[in-house]
């Protein structure tokens, strides 16, 4: 009983991956937006007029928009892999019922609630229909591999 809790332990953290990709991006647009919004209010005084600020401040700016951008294009293409990995396995379950608790779970980010209320279930119901999708879920062979490692 102990393996397949952790195999079915092993088996959310890989799909909860592509919601922490979703996160790390919203993260990233938040702080390009917060770090533009910075910068418009460094070249203003207290008179409301724009005046030129020195050029270090703007070379570090310049720097620091690059490395968030950088990092923002990076988490995009990993989400996207991460999605089409996700997706490809959870469309060779058997059951259409138990693809949709992970799609809805897991790619969509809905709560245990709202999924059975999308799919006219109980709970309960939705609980039992996760727990089994678990077992029928295949992990890429990688993954086991890194796991065991840690």
């Amino acid at each position: 009983m102990q393996a397949v809790q952790s195999e079915n332990e092993q088996k959310k953290e890989y799909l909860k991956g592509y919601r922490g990709h979703v996160r790390r991006i919203n993260r990233i647009e938040t702080e390009l937006a917060e770090l533009r919004a910075m910068r418009s209010s460094m070249s203003v005084n207290n008179d409301g007029m724009p005046h030129g600020s020195g050029q270090s401040d703007l070379s570090g700016y310049a720097a620091e928009l690059d490395r968030l951008e950088r990092s923002l294009i990076k988490e995009r293409y990993e989400r996207i892999r991460t999605y089409k990995d996700i997706a490809i396995r959870i469309k060779k379950l058997k059951s259409e019922n138990e693809k949709d608790v992970l799609f809805y779970r897991y790619i969509a980010g809905l709560a245990w609630w709202e999924i059975a209320e999308k799919m006219s279930f109980s709970e309960r119901q939705i609980f039992r229909i996760h727990g089994k999708a678990l077992v029928h879920f295949r992990l890429p062979k990688d993954f086991k591999d890194v796991s065991e490692c840690q």
